[in-house]
């Protein structure tokens, strides 16, 4: 997968996710080449601006333990790739749509590709531009999300396409939730 086709990837659902479903790489090597290095992304450049401009976004987040928090945050992440790729297995399967555990993972590692690269926006030590970066990265996160559905899924009703991204998107939020909280002052 090219981290270029990512616009088109949310935008269609046709040849990019035909690709991505051909090429068929193990969950392993997804997991080893996509998911582990760029959730990594993330903690790091909240560990660095943390204790490199933390007070800059808010004031009291720079004396924070960063360490700890940006720990807390990466293994967040791998246990939200886990919950998530099962997660849109079961939820394809009640709405009785088919979709691989494979290809649910390959959602679930393509999915949150934005929200990771958004990460790199913190090297600009403004709080309203990184609220819109994020907010930019939530909307084509929601899109793949639908676009990956439909075409995984070789789906041709929208409104179920709609319905199951819906339930994904929403857990993917409550998740992402949860792991902001650990950076926020106590």
């Amino acid at each position: 997968m090219n981290i270029m086709s990512l616009p088109k990837m949310a935008v269609s659902s046709g040849e990019e996710w035909d690709e991505i479903e051909k090429s068929h790489p193990s969950i392993a090597k997804l997991f080893a080449y996509l998911v582990l290095p760029l959730s990594v992304l993330p903690p790091v450049m909240l560990y660095f601006t943390g204790k490199h401009y933390g007070d800059d976004f808010i004031p009291g987040f720079g004396g924070r333990h960063w360490e700890v928090i940006s720990t807390v945050f990466f293994l967040g992440e791998l246990l939200t790739f886990g919950v998530m790729g099962w997660l849109t297995k079961q939820i394809t399967q009640y709405n009785k749509v088919d979709i691989s555990y494979h290809d649910a993972y390959m959602l679930a590692g393509i999915a949150p590709l934005p929200l990771w690269l958004s990460s790199l926006g913190l090297l600009v030590p403004n709080l309203i531009f990184n609220a819109g970066v994020s907010l930019a990265a939530l909307a084509m996160t929601c899109s793949l999300i639908y676009h990956g559905v439909y075409s995984l899924c070789h789906m041709r009703e929208e409104v179920s396409a709609m319905a199951i991204t819906q339930v994904v998107f929403g857990t993917g939020m409550a998740f992402w939730a949860i792991l902001l909280v650990t950076i926020l002052p106590l």
